[in-house]
């Protein structure tokens, strides 16, 4: 049986992580490896989910108040000064289907005292996958973007952490 680990992303696994993330575009954003590092420096969560001692996973999640310039993390900014942010989680091949994806959400959650966890998905180009995980994972939408004018849209989603309205 293959075991998962969570730890945080080091200055080791940036060249991967840029790689990883860098072929998921559309479903994440393009970086180049100085916004890498940038992101990692913001955040309050970044971190890697190794499967048998290799990379399978990453998420990158932020909190209020840095100076992100993305527009999905303005909108949910000027709405919330309580929150932490997913900015993006990749799961790589060898990490699909095995619930990566959850275990890296649930380490989030885990490390904030936020009230509340949020996140955007792509409706245009449409990501399915994500968009059914983030349902299973009990998110709501709250809203709807094109916020590049490229012709990507977005649905904004969040998840109550509060006792009262968590899913574990």
């Amino acid at each position: 049986m293959s075991e998962v680990t969570v730890r945080p992303l080091d200055d080791g696994d940036l060249a991967e992580v840029l790689e990883r993330n860098n072929a998921e575009v559309p479903a994440v954003g393009e970086l180049d490896a100085d916004r890498l590092a940038g992101l990692v420096a913001m955040a309050e969560s970044a971190l890697a989910a190794d499967l048998d001692g290799e990379l399978a996973g990453f998420v990158i999640a932020l909190p209020p108040g840095v100076a992100y310039t993305s527009p999905n993390y303005r909108w949910f900014s000027r709405r919330s000064d309580d929150f932490v942010y997913i900015d993006r989680v990749v799961v790589l091949p060898r990490g699909r289907g095995l619930g990566i994806g959850r275990v890296l959400y649930d380490a989030v959650v885990a490390r904030t005292d936020a009230p509340v966890l949020l996140a955007e998905v792509n409706t245009e180009p449409r990501n399915d996958v994500s968009l059914a995980f983030h349902d299973r994972y009990g998110f709501t939408a709250v809203g709807e973007a094109a916020p590049y004018g490229d012709g990507t849209r977005v649905r904004y989603l969040e998840r109550s952490l509060r006792a009262s309205g968590a899913q574990e």
